[in-house]
């Protein structure tokens, strides 16, 4: 038996939430088609009985950072590599390596770990044989100890993926129950759900200026739980945005969420959302603990 964690580490928008999703075999961390989805560090937890045990740990994409969140972001990404035992990095191969793709391999080299490169989207890539020069130079140039060229969206060559990544775990017995999935709360996961779903609701408008808040959270005898939701926006010109006409993004938003959560969580939920301006949150220091980015 293999037992281990496994960073996940690369620039932001390579589908590193959607490779854990992938790898895990269920949904635990927001995904959508923009910059800086993941905020923060999430573990999702997949076993194989007799044979391994992966802790994945997700970080936020490493970017520029211009507000006291984005520095948060980009420190926990580079901690996150401290103590585990093999690290990954994504890399869009569709779009092939770039500045930021070169300091998370610096990051990498400096943690001293094993070092595998996942060429994601290859689904993406015309003609194939674009892939070759890239698996060259991530071994003579970049120094990894192995690359693997797969497709998170499509799961082509992520079980390769994971045989690549058990042959470098210790051999060690599980450090979680089989049936552990996530360190993840369920507020955290409703907060998480909710913001996805504006992420793809607003797209480019302001998925930046958003963060959710979780302020309610009851248990009633009739099995439903209530949640109340404040969505934060930095300013009041951006609040008809994420409430639609006549309400209706808002609503929309609400639904899909909610109908996501009760797969997820097995349990009914009524979820009540409410949309509140908080100018320059991104940089106070209060609301970024509340966040869980401090």
């Amino acid at each position: 038996m293999r037992a281990g964690s496994v960073g996940l580490l690369g620039w932001t928008n390579v589908g590193k939430s959607t490779l854990l999703n992938r790898l895990i075999g269920q949904k635990i961390a927001a995904v959508a088609d923009v910059a800086q989805t993941t905020r923060n560090r999430i573990v999702g937890v997949r076993t194989d009985p007799g044979e391994a045990q992966y802790v994945f740990v997700d970080t936020p994409g490493i970017h520029d950072p211009r507000h006291r969140m984005n520095r948060a972001m980009v420190r926990v990404a580079r901690e996150t590599l401290r103590g585990v035992d093999v690290a990954v990095q994504i890399v869009d191969a569709s779009r092939g390596f770039g500045r930021g793709d070169r300091t998370a391999a610096t990051w990498l080299r400096e943690a001293r770990v094993p070092m595998v490169l996942a060429l994601n989207k290859i689904d993406l890539v015309r003609p194939k044989t674009r892939l070759l020069p890239m698996l060259q130079d991530a071994v003579d140039a970049w120094g990894f100890d192995e690359v693997v060229p797969i497709s998170a969206l499509t799961g082509d060559g992520c079980e390769r993926l994971l045989g690549c990544l058990r042959s470098h775990l210790p051999e060690a017995e599980p450090m979680f129950p089989e049936d552990y999935l996530t360190d993840q709360s369920e507020r955290s996961l409703v907060a998480e759900f909710v913001r996805e779903r504006l992420l793809h609701a607003t797209r480019e408008e302001l998925p930046h200026a958003i963060a959710v808040l979780v302020d309610r959270w009851d248990e009633g005898e009739d099995d439903v739980v209530r949640i109340e939701v404040s969505i934060l926006v930095e300013r009041e010109s951006q609040k008809p945005i994420v409430i639609g006409r006549d309400g209706g993004v808002l609503r929309q938003v609400g639904t899909e969420a909610r109908l996501e959560l009760e797969r997820l969580l097995g349990r009914r939920l009524f979820l009540k959302l409410w949309v509140r301006v908080r100018e320059g949150w991104r940089d106070d220091r209060g609301t970024l603990a509340d966040l869980g980015l401090t």
